[in-house]
């Protein structure tokens, strides 16, 4: 993460908000909770709190990802929400812009994950001590000198589409991780939380949440 921090001053973006839940669709460069130091206080929880002090976190996106967010609003969402995370109940696609031309039409990358000491946050690939992750791939359409995809997470591990689609070839457009040259050149990180699917708390009726991608 860059050391400079500038989130924007987006207004909040209400996908849906009923007695358990709270979606919004959070801006890139927004972090979701806050960093270490008060420079980076700033943050989605912080905003979503001024306004609905009762909600809780459930999970995160980077700081550079937009999309969806879902945010509990009493303690028993929050334990059924993170149960569905835990189980890999939670369908979550993702659109990427990626660098170069991917081959194929579809495919799945496996490579255990862990975190890269040295180099914190980043990840890498590690066969031995990595955690398993899995992500699922699909190619959506081909432009000049990148890709756009609908990535499919099996698994919720950090950085995990950044560093799978680095292994294929492709890092993500704008990724100040893992992109360089000219796959790093591009406004924002080109990733975004498209949809959630999950099981609402109060009864288990299943709903899916969309937020239009703003690239």
């Amino acid at each position: 993460m860059s050391s400079e921090y500038n989130p924007p001053n987006d207004p909040l973006v209400i996908l849906h908000h009923d007695h358990e839940l709270l979606l919004v669709d959070k801006p890139s460069g927004l972090l979701s909770v806050p960093g270490k130091g008060e420079h980076l206080a700033d943050c989605l929880i912080a905003r979503i709190q001024a306004v609905f002090p009762e909600a809780l976190l459930v999970h995160r996106l980077d700081r550079d990802t937009s999309g969806v967010m879902v945010f509990a609003l009493t303690p028993h969402a929050q334990r059924h929400l993170g149960l569905q995370f835990e189980k890999r109940q939670m369908k979550k696609t993702y659109i990427a812009r990626v660098f170069g031309q991917v081959e194929g039409t579809e495919g799945t990358v496996d490579l255990p994950l862990i975190v890269d000491w040295p180099n914190r946050p980043k990840q890498h690939v590690d066969l031995e001590n990595g955690k398993p992750a899995v992500t699922d791939w699909k190619v959506l359409k081909r432009e000049e000198n990148a890709t756009r995809m609908r990535l499919f997470p099996q698994t919720g591990r950090s950085h995990q589409l950044r560093v799978h689609m680095l292994e294929l070839g492709h890092p993500i457009l704008g990724d100040p991780f893992y992109a360089t040259g000219e796959a790093r050149d591009a406004p924002r990180l080109m990733l975004h939380a498209e949809s959630l699917r999950l099981r609402h708390p109060d009864g288990g009726k299943g709903m899916t949440f969309k937020a239009k991608c703003p690239f």
